[in-house]
């Protein structure tokens, strides 16, 4: 009993604490705010492609949540590996090594800020998305399962995370960035890897936790930071899938295995990142499915996501 009335009083404050990110900063909009610069910051969740290919169907569509942000605005953004702003990679941790396929060289969320400050800076016409934690998440959980740590080790794991990604967040609006996007991790134990991990109670107890002490870190920030709620609009999504013109919220669509560590869940799985349109459950029409791998999302579920977060942005600047 005990415990179902903190999961409350956190959902209650995670909500409290949105809100009010919400409304910091509301009031009478005189202009919209029309960005000249979009860069990006994270995990495979918003990388564009910085090793040449995207984690989600590779098709020719726009086919990642920052993209279609980008493009509702008459904007375009490109991974940094091939001269642009979007410095996202995949499997990054926050601020951990090695990343969520144990590989050391990938530049975590805060040295891919680092190597942006080191050429250049923010300005007010700049929108600069952020995200992180879904890799630590992965980490924690594959060592969950193994046994090499506690639940109760999960969730203050992922509270750090949460304050490590609020850190970073801090950090680039002491640099000058005043319109920052920032966006949570999902419950992960919507993702097909977390749902049959037999981790999937801890999971989303830890995802709320991290969340949580994400945005109690930055509740002061609200005139230049925006939270975008993942958790909130995947977990529409997941649980409604019919609603959103989909037929398939629980599967991964793409048969791409990976015979290395891929995105970290295990040697020789589904990685989205080497999926094409040929690499598809036979049968599948693959934009009527959530997860393009059991992490990540197809590209018809990321304009759905952009185009959200895109409300989002137009109703708060």
């Amino acid at each position: 009993m005990k415990s179902i009335w903190l999961r409350r009083l956190c959902v209650v404050a995670v909500a409290s604490v949105a809100a009010v990110m919400a409304g910091c900063g509301a009031g009478t909009v005189f202009s919209a705010f029309a960005p000249s610069r979009v860069i990006v910051f994270g995990d495979a969740f918003s990388d564009v492609g910085h090793g040449g290919s995207k984690y989600t169907v590779n098709d020719a569509s726009t086919n990642t949540w920052v993209e279609q942000i980008a493009g509702n605005y008459g904007k375009s953004v490109v991974a940094a590996s091939a001269g642009g702003l979007g410095y996202a990679r995949g499997n990054a941790r926050i601020v951990l090594k090695p990343d969520a396929a144990g590989v050391a060289a990938t530049l975590t969320v805060k040295e891919q800020i680092d190597a942006f400050l080191a050429t250049g800076n923010f300005t007010s016409a700049d929108a600069v998305f952020i995200n992180g934690g879904i890799s630590d998440m992965v980490v924690q959980g594959v060592a969950l399962t193994a046994g090499t740590i506690s639940a109760a080790d999960l969730t203050t794991n992922a509270v750090q995370a949460g304050k490590d990604l609020a850190t970073q967040v801090r950090r680039m609006v002491s640099a000058g960035a005043t319109h920052v996007i920032v966006a949570g991790v999902y419950d992960m134990s919507k993702s097909p890897w977390g749902a049959n991990s037999g981790q999937a109670a801890a999971l989303s107890a830890a995802s709320l936790q991290f969340n949580t002490a994400l945005l109690t870190s930055i509740v002061d920030l609200g005139g230049s930071v925006l939270y975008v709620d993942a958790a909130y609009y995947l977990n529409l999504m997941a649980n409604q899938p019919a609603s959103y013109s989909l037929t398939n919220s629980a599967s991964a669509v793409c048969t791409s295995v990976d015979a290395g560590a891929g995105i970290g869940v295990g040697a020789g799985d589904i990685n989205s990142a080497q999926c094409t349109t040929a690499t598809i459950t036979a049968g599948a029409i693959y934009n009527s499915y959530m997860f393009a791998d059991k992490l990540y999302l197809t590209p018809v579920a990321n304009r759905l996501w952009g185009d959200y977060a895109t409300g989002r942005m137009r109703t708060r600047w």
